[in-house]
């Protein structure tokens, strides 16, 4: 049988988690699924790549802990390479996608299976909200949370149910999936935006439900932060050559910002050396530093708001809105003038991450 085509599923759900080096949050993530209350027999097959921080092991404890965990390998460690092996290992009718770095809310999937079936939709989404412990992380998830933060997507805090242009994580009908070809494994990030593109041309409807929601934990650090956002704009790059104007407007205010940023740079050095002066270096100061002194306004603005956390979080939110703009819209440059090639998020990499209480 070829490896798209997927036998004649039984009714229930499985669960399909990609997992690498996800030590401190995998439990959690596992009970969340496990804790979900379902009148339908329900899996949870997790992809594993070759972690180094002992997730392997503890991913083997849970599956012998519970016969409703089943274990794959995914040695290429790529995101849909792991949800194409799990789906194709797993046994049920409904697919519902867990990312090792969220955890389900209470009746998440019961209430995702009755949207499913109310609207027709093929495939389901909710809410991300992210979370965080640390000063960072929370000031991360803060600006998550924002429409500044990652350009107002409908799962980062919309409010009204209706048709999407993607769904986050997502609940799928499999028979769905089968007939679009699962995930598209040559795409290591923004591999969710491109199959419900798929879905959608195929004439099937993704629906976003305000009432289902999950959690996110953001990465734990600066530097794993600005890794993740350049290789998530360095595929939405990708995907900007490969489908054009079908990538929403929001997509390319990053690289906007980058490209004043640069011009910026050489306007200031051209002044200096006395290349440019007089009215024309009054008007090009005008149309080129005065948007980035509002954008620098807006950081401060959008730091200083109430809710805003403590000192350290307000700093860290101050630094980290121009950082995940900034690593995006370079990321996204990159990807778009010689394509994504073999850029993988190197965040998930050689992680050191502090267990979850």
């Amino acid at each position: 049988m070829p490896d798209n085509e997927i036998d004649a599923p039984d009714d229930g759900v499985s669960f399909v988690m990609p997992v690498l080096n996800e030590r401190a949050y995998l439990e959690h993530a596992v009970r969340s699924v496990l804790a979900q209350e379902l009148t339908v027999p329900a899996e949870l097959v997790l992809a594993l790549g070759p972690s180094t921080d002992g997730t392997t092991a503890l991913a083997q404890r849970l599956a012998a802990d519970d016969e409703r965990i089943r274990l794959v390998d995914n040695p290429a460690a790529h995101i849909p390479v792991g949800l194409n092996a799990a789906i194709r290992a797993s046994r049920y009718a409904t697919i519902v996608r867990v990312d090792a770095h969220s955890e389900l809310s209470p009746g998440y999937a019961a209430r995702a299976l009755e949207t499913l079936r109310r609207t027709g939709a093929a495939n389901v989404g909710g809410v991300m909200h992210a979370d965080g412990r640390t000063p960072f992380q929370r000031a991360v998830a803060r600006l998550y949370n924002s429409p500044v933060g990652l350009g107002g997507g409908a799962y980062h805090g919309g409010t009204h149910e209706g048709e999407a242009e993607s769904a986050y994580l997502g609940v799928m009908r499999r028979d769905v999936l089968e007939e679009v070809g699962l995930f598209d494994e040559s795409i290591r990030r923004g591999e969710d935006w491109e199959l419900n593109l798929r879905i959608r041309q195929a004439g099937h409807r993704v629906w976003f439900d305000p009432s289902l929601s999950v959690t996110y934990w953001p990465r734990e650090s600066w530097l794993r932060l600005a890794r993740q956002f350049r290789a998530t704009g360095a595929w939405r790059g990708e995907l900007v050559r490969r489908y054009g104007r079908r990538n929403g407007i929001r997509f390319f205010a990053p690289p906007a910002l980058v490209a004043l940023l640069a011009t910026a740079v050489l306007l200031g050095i051209t002044q200096l050396v006395g290349a440019v002066t007089g009215v024309l270096s009054a008007i090009l100061s005008a149309v080129i530093y005065l948007p980035l002194l509002a954008y620098v306004l807006l950081v401060l603005v959008v730091a200083a708001l109430p809710g805003g956390g403590g000192p350290r979080q307000r700093l860290w939110t101050a630094a980290v809105l121009p950082t995940m703009h900034l690593s995006w819209g370079f990321g996204f440059l990159g990807g778009v003038l010689r394509g994504a090639r073999d850029t993988v998020d190197a965040s998930r990499l050689g992680t050191r991450n502090t267990p979850l209480p």
